[in-house]
């Protein structure tokens, strides 16, 4: 070893309240830990960043049997390139790296928007793409120009449930690198389709349930059912069963 030059504290400061939080953490089948983070650079400092979200793993899990613990970095398209390893005397530091920028976004956006408007089903590889396409591109006009594309296209997909997901899981991707304001309005988009989701399920039944008491008044009258079919689109078996209900009642 080389000569001591100073003898340093050893109570050492606990991490900062305004330190960042993981952005994910997942507990994988395989019970493996892994912690997720998104970069739009490679910098040294990343790394003392990702061993205190390490340690405060470890602390909280560690005790569980064969722990075990995967960091994995995603970056975006302003990275082409990063050192996946980082060696000291007392630790190894070995980061598994997923480039969005290896993605062609604007090919990607064009085969899915063909998709579109030839009416083929989106697959669940063409629904992730579309999410993290705004990732794929440099620099943040880049992002926030191929969001606005995709938010749009978003709107061209019919299933609902497929929609809201493209739109949710562009908030949660593009959270650390897109225009806050042009998010929330995202998730006001999301709210108000929702709504009108809801608003549509109760219109339908509202409109259900005049036809139901319509039907039950024809019933009581000694109208013939088929005339009533014709005239309230139920079937037989609907009005035989709406016939019991009157009698049970």
């Amino acid at each position: 070893l080389a000569p001591i030059r100073e003898l340093l504290p050893t109570g050492l400061p606990k991490i900062s309240v305004n330190e960042k939080n993981i952005d994910n953490l997942f507990l994988l089948e395989d019970g493996t830990y892994a912690i997720v983070d998104y970069e739009s650079a490679f910098k040294k400092l990343n790394k003392i960043k990702y061993l205190n979200y390490i340690a405060r793993v470890m602390e909280k899990y560690y005790e569980e049997e064969n722990f075990n613990l995967r960091l994995i970095v995603i970056y975006t398209g302003d990275v082409q390139s990063a050192e996946p390893v980082y060696e000291t005397g007392c630790f190894t530091l070995r980061m598994e790296q997923a480039f969005l920028s290896h993605i062609d976004g604007e090919t990607a956006f064009q085969n899915i928007s063909q998709k579109l408007q030839s009416g083929v089903p989106l697959e669940d590889d063409d629904l992730m793409k579309h999410v993290i396409l705004p990732l794929t591109m440099p620099g943040v006009e880049g992002k926030q120009k191929m969001l606005e594309k995709v938010v749009d296209l978003a709107e061209q997909v019919t299933d609902r449930k497929q929609q809201i997901f493209i739109l949710s899981g562009v908030i949660v991707a593009s959270d650390k690198f897109i225009n806050r304001e042009y998010l929330e309005q995202i998730r006001r988009r999301i709210n108000l389709t929702q709504l009108g989701q809801m608003y549509e399920k109760e219109k339908i039944e509202y409109g259900n349930q005049k036809v139901r008491k319509m039907a039950k008044s024809m019933l009581e009258e000694g109208i013939d059912l088929v005339k009533i079919m014709k005239i309230t689109g139920l079937t037989e078996d609907e009005l035989l069963r709406l016939q019991d209900e009157a009698v049970t009642v």
